[in-house]
């Protein structure tokens, strides 16, 4: 209808889109030769804060419990995580779908990255491309028996992210943030979105939190203190950790070697998000 306000709840007329009682769905269907049971999306509000470092932590820290895991890179225009496993080889495919790729510790990854001729072409494409290749990866992709799926997101809320809360079944969302005084704003719009899209929010990983001296261990704040206990507080969600600013971290990632990484903090996030989304 042309007045259409696409609010069914407050709407006495019958379309197509009240099928049944119930809006319509905007959700891409799975490959029919996929299982994924659990999907966590990773979002951040800026750009910068480390939220591809922690997709990849979390899906490493997963993989350690000995569930199968997978990371969909949904951010397509900056793919970094095939780099951070050392994945270098193109995707492959038969008529059923493509082949995600394997890092060294079983870990499935679908990347664009994996489908350009030359990892470092830049993807110059408009919103409605970058959105159908999200739902290709979804799709497309044959996933297997996955029991927790992690969604690597583009920073802020525009049509990427949008198409992920509407087209993939997400379980919840982990919130991606840093010290700096505009922290709450950050988190705020990032809250604010999920809410709008009836998606549960499993809490917020400060991310370059501080570091540690090497010589005494004493914790340094370079942002200034961590105010993200706070805003945590003021939106209604928890912190699942506060990572470090760790040089050794990005040495593994350039060389490749993120699953060698051992971290604790992330460790902690894993358990708590295991907690909340158990597998049954």
């Amino acid at each position: 209808m042309s007045d259409c306000t696409h609010d069914c709840s407050t709407c006495s007329e019958t379309c197509s889109s009240r099928e049944g009682g119930q809006p319509e769905s905007f959700q891409a269907a799975l490959n029919a030769k996929s299982t994924v049971k659990k999907v966590i999306g990773v979002v951040s509000g800026k750009g910068g804060v480390g939220k591809s470092l922690v997709t990849s932590l979390m899906a490493v820290m997963f993989s350690r419990k000995g569930y199968h895991t997978a990371i969909l890179d949904a951010d397509i225009t900056g793919p970094s995580i095939p780099k951070a496993f050392g994945i270098t080889e193109k995707a492959t495919g038969c008529e059923d779908g493509i082949f995600p790729a394997k890092t060294h510790g079983g870990i499935d990854l679908m990347s664009v990255n994996l489908l350009l001729a030359d990892e470092t072409d830049p993807v110059v494409w408009r919103g409605p491309i970058l959105a159908g290749t999200v739902k290709q990866f979804w799709s497309d992709v044959i996933w297997g028996d996955v029991e927790y799926m992690f969604v690597d997101m583009p920073p802020g809320t525009g049509d990427v992210p949008l198409t992920v809360f509407q087209s993939l079944p997400l379980d919840g969302i982990i919130i991606v943030t840093s010290p700096q005084e505009l922290v709450s704003m950050i988190v705020g719009k990032a809250v604010k979105m999920a809410k709008m899209m009836d998606i549960p929010i499993l809490g917020v990983i400060e991310n370059m939190s501080y570091f540690e001296c090497p010589d005494c261990g004493k914790k340094v704040y370079p942002f200034g203190e961590s105010r993200v206990e706070q805003v945590a507080a003021e939106y209604g969600v928890d912190v699942l950790a506060q990572f470090p600013i760790d040089p050794k971290n990005a040495i593994a990632c350039d060389a490749g070697e993120i699953e060698k990484i051992v971290h604790e903090q992330a460790k902690a996030a894993a358990d708590a998000v295991e907690a909340k989304l158990p597998i049954a």
